[in-house]
């Protein structure tokens, strides 16, 4: 057999395997090796039929140029999820675990043309209004608060203990969430992207929103809700509801596989060692290769036509594999000659997302100070014994076991002066007790007063 026939050959474990059937994004198998069934992919052009769930089908872009292409023309690929048509004639199941996230919300990332200008606008403005110092300071904190929780013991699960918080921590801060809606909020954005009860968990998320911008109304502060909410585009207060259920939790989920995966990165590779000054480089790094959203940047065509070799029919779910364009072999020259951001990990066009500065900001403060207060850490266990989760959409370790040298907790300062003397930087302090009523946010809220 030549080495051609050989690449047609469907991975290991494929349950497409010699049925011509669609190729399932979801499973044990596609998430230990998701770039096996990308290479494979390949072997048929520009575009593969998938399915993402049980019974949801749809059209995935594996090729950079035609991705880049899709996402530039959106007078021809649309956001809309109410033109999805397998969903408007009844062939999407109701209970499917992809729903929560592709369903209709009148929000920027749902919306096209005018609308989806106005609703951007208000979200960018907003976004720009963040102070770096106070981000800086703030993920320092929380970021303290979670090693506290583990530093003593002299081992940790990086991706439950760390990267799945941290994230949701400082976008619950910066949209000034108080301790109640903070700790509905948390719920709503874990639940609909672990899927568990997916449904349950978006509406848990949609209402705290609702409560948030209720309260902001009448309280405004200095925050992402507020400034949102003051801006002159004018949303309406179910707008703003779904706005911020938007921001928070494809803040929350992509940053939590981002930082994940970076930290993954530095402690199995051998080029980072050292780490000193490499940080940015695994992050980049890490974006190219192992990116936090594999197969996203949905669209539905807005006729009928033939793209990049393949017809598409009216509102037939089309989506980017953003972790096989990444890869595809027409940037390999482009990335080997220092454009490092040519990647499609962030988005493109007019829907690319708006906090990708913000995201970098996070991810690098959060990595540093973990890295500086736990300087030995390393893999706990064979980094081919490590699980991924399943999914079409994510990507991200199920753990990430790691061991370090235990550290003392010390007292942590009492009063106002000496937070004032030392604002960035509060290591190893004792963990309180959880509060039997309130939840995650709360029990940060009552450390950060003390």
């Amino acid at each position: 057999m030549d080495a051609e026939s050989t690449a047609l050959v469907p991975p290991p474990g494929c349950p497409a395997h010699g049925t011509g059937a669609r190729i399932p994004l979801y499973g044990p198998e596609f998430a230990a090796d998701p770039h096996a069934y990308y290479d494979y992919m390949r072997q048929f052009g520009a575009t593969t039929a998938v399915e993402l769930a049980p019974g949801v089908e749809a059209t995935l872009v594996t090729d950079y140029t035609a991705a880049l292409q899709m996402l530039q023309d959106p007078a021809s690929f649309r956001k809309d999820s109410r033109r999805w048509r397998d969903l408007k004639e009844g062939r999407v199941p109701a209970d499917s675990p992809v729903l929560p996230l592709l369903a209709y919300r009148p929000s920027c990332m749902f919306s096209d043309g005018v609308e989806h200008l106005r609703l951007r606008q208000a979200v960018t403005d907003s976004l720009a209004r963040v102070d770096s110092r106070r981000l800086t300071q703030r993920t320092q904190q929380i970021s303290d608060y979670l090693i506290t929780q583990f530093s003593s013991r002299g081992s940790a699960d990086l991706v439950g203990e760390y990267a799945k918080q941290l994230p949701l921590f400082v976008f619950t801060e910066l949209f000034g969430c108080p301790a109640d809606i903070g700790d509905r909020v948390l719920f709503g954005m874990s639940g609909m992207f672990d899927g568990v009860n997916a449904g349950k968990a978006a509406e848990v998320l949609v209402q705290a929103t609702a409560d948030l911008v209720t309260l902001k109304r009448t309280k405004p502060g200095d925050d992402v809700t507020s400034w949102l909410m003051q801006h002159e585009a004018g949303l309406s207060d179910e707008e703003m509801a779904h706005q911020l259920a938007l921001l928070l939790g494809a803040g929350a989920e992509p940053l939590r596989n981002l930082l994940g995966n970076t930290l993954h990165r530095l402690l199995t590779h051998d080029q980072y060692a050292h780490r000193g000054g490499l940080i940015s480089d695994a992050l980049d790094d890490t974006l190219w290769d192992n990116p936090p959203l594999t197969n996203f940047l949905w669209h539905y065509p807005a006729g009928d036509m033939e793209f990049a070799g393949t017809k598409l029919g009216t509102g037939e779910l089309v989506m980017v594999s953003i972790a096989a364009a990444n890869n595809d072999r027409v940037l390999t020259a482009a990335r080997q000659s220092g454009s490092n951001r040519a990647h499609l990990s962030f988005g493109a066009g007019p829907h690319a997302c708006p906090s990708k500065e913000i995201a970098r900001h996070i991810i690098v403060t959060a990595v540093e100070n973990l890295l500086n207060q736990l300087p030995d850490i390393e893999l706990a266990v064979p980094s081919d014994s490590l699980t991924w989760r399943p999914g079409p959409f994510s990507r991200s370790l199920t753990a990430l076991p790691t061991r370090f040298t235990s550290v003392q907790a010390v007292q942590r300062p009492t009063t106002q002066q000496s937070r004032q003397e030392s604002p960035a930087r509060e290591e190893f302090v004792a963990p309180p007790r959880k509060s039997e009523r309130g939840g995650l946010w709360s029990s940060f809220l009552s450390w950060l007063a003390k």
